[in-house]
């Protein structure tokens, strides 16, 4: 099993039947593939859907106006239903979405995250993620540990600009699980064969670490 793969059947047990569940960009996208059987969630994106289910399968018809928040194709679900962007928003803000998954450029140990600007970078723009990090009843995010430089991203500080002040409510990586909580980052599950020094080594925010720590799979 792959860091992207461990990450996404993670964060699929989160959910609850009758959640209503946004995902972002790139790695959320592959949480949909790991939902339990006996869980029902309805799927949202932003764009304008609800009940949006995973890419159609070999031989199915492809409808290139019913996308992820990757941009490819999905399938719509029983009772599931297209709308106006103006709707998604206002079932957004209204907090209607019991979880939001997003990824990060930086996480810190109060919460904060960083997620749409790198400082030199061409961007197009924040996207939704200001309306989601803020209406959605829980902020999971899902990213790899570390940078490409081997950097924490998960920061006593975040220093980029913020998308959301104190928004995420759990940090899961290919290393572990993450609380975010009001005294501080709380370490709850470890991956398979990862240590707790490894985590802290990998992390540059201060940990609390409990007597009892469970395991991701």
């Amino acid at each position: 099993m792959n860091a992207k793969e461990l990450i996404a059947r993670r964060t699929a047990k989160f959910f609850k039947d009758g959640d209503v569940v946004n995902l972002g960009i790139g790695l959320p996208t592959q949480v949909m593939n790991y939902i339990p059987e006996d869980v029902d969630v309805w799927f949202d994106s932003e764009n304008g859907v609800v009940g949006l289910m995973s890419a159609p399968g070999e031989g199915q018809p492809v409808d290139f106006n019913l996308v992820d928040a990757s941009g490819f194709p999905g399938t719509l679900r029983v009772g599931g239903c297209c709308f106006s962007s103006f709707d998604s928003f206002g079932l957004i803000r209204g907090g209607h979405v019991a979880y939001t998954v997003l990824g990060a450029y930086e996480v810190d140990q109060h919460g904060n995250l960083a997620n749409w600007m790198v400082p030199g970078k061409t961007c197009a723009g924040m996207g939704g993620a200001m309306d989601l990090v803020t209406g959605a009843k829980n902020v999971l995010i899902t990213m790899i540990h570390c940078d490409r430089e081997g950097n924490s991203k998960i920061k006593k500080q975040c220093t980029l600009p913020l998308t959301g002040a104190g928004v995420v409510t759990h940090i899961i990586t290919e290393l572990c699980v993450l609380e975010v909580t009001p005294e501080g980052l709380v370490l709850r599950e470890l991956a398979p064969d990862v240590t707790v020094e490894e985590v802290v080594s990998k992390t540059e925010a201060d940990l609390i670490i409990p007597e009892k720590i469970g395991c991701m799979l």
